[in-house]
């Protein structure tokens, strides 16, 4: 694809949430029904993804962890918006590869250590890009994909959450 492609695609939708801001807010939905053995179903539109536990909490490592889907959503979300900026911009990207590592103690899931902290202690993204852009450009395509990926600027500001019961 390219910018006046992905320009002409938005333009109608940019023009449609500055008209009617209400139509811009979409709710997304995601649901896991719990199984055997300690696990979920967990449909995604790719088809079903069954999650359990980590082999560093007792799981036999088999199974998706939810922590590794946190990160792939995060290299995924990443990867479509620094690909939407670059072809934005003009930049041309031979190859490119993002990647997302995450630390987590896994004294404070298992209770072990009331002063270790549940989840992810840190969360490293790097890109590995393959292209001729100055290194001007480079540093506006990660500034602007930082700016508008979903997830990044989720876990950067986290959103309130609530918790529930039907």
């Amino acid at each position: 694809m390219d910018a006046q492609t992905l320009r002409s695609l938005q333009a109608p939708l940019k023009a449609k949430y500055k008209e009617h801001p209400e139509s811009a807010l979409v709710t997304h939905h995601a649901e896991a029904k719990l199984g055997d053995n300690i696990t979920v179903e967990v449909k995604t539109k790719s088809g079903s993804v069954i999650a359990g536990l980590h082999p560093a909490a007792g799981g036999s490592g088999a199974k998706t962890c939810s922590g590794d889907m946190l990160l792939e959503s995060l290299a995924a979300c990443a990867g479509v918006t620094m690909n939407a900026v670059a072809t934005a911009l003009g930049i041309e990207l031979r190859s490119a590869k993002v990647i997302a590592d995450g630390d987590i103690d896994f004294r404070g899931t298992l209770g072990v250590s009331k002063e270790v902290p549940v989840g992810f202690k840190n969360i490293k993204l790097v890109f590995d890009l393959d292209t001729d852009a100055s290194d001007d450009q480079i540093a506006s395509l990660l500034k602007l994909t930082e700016r508008y990926c979903v997830i990044f600027q989720t876990l950067k500001n986290p959103p309130a959450i609530s918790v529930s019961r039907i």
